[in-house]
């Protein structure tokens, strides 16, 4: 049986990786978890056509940062299936200089 430790209720862990050339030029960009945070809204907020992913984000809220690589949002419980679904379909996208590595709960 698999456990689970929930670090804050109604909260999502994505893990981040940093990547390509342009890492540099984008952490400079990006001094605080919660620009890295406004940049994943921003960039899931784009998608029109997916009503249910826009409003799961625009629900949600920046948590914290830890460890250099991991965002922690936090919101209604049906907002955040939303965005596993999402990322299970590759459909949420990650904030500029990252990629979304895996996400949990």
């Amino acid at each position: 049986m698999n456990t689970f430790l929930q670090i804050a209720p109604h909260s999502l862990a994505i893990v981040l990786s940093r990547v390509g050339a342009e890492v540099t030029d984008k952490l400079q960009q990006h001094h605080t978890g919660y620009e890295i945070f406004a940049d994943f809204k921003a960039v899931n907020m784009q998608q029109f056509w997916n009503k249910k992913v826009t409003d799961a984000i625009s629900e949600t809220f920046f948590l914290g940062w830890i460890d250099e690589d991991v965002l922690l949002i936090q919101g209604k419980e049906h907002h955040l299936e939303v965005l596993r679904d999402a990322w299970t379909r590759r459909a949420l996208k990650p904030p500029g200089g990252f990629e979304i590595k895996c996400i949990g709960f």
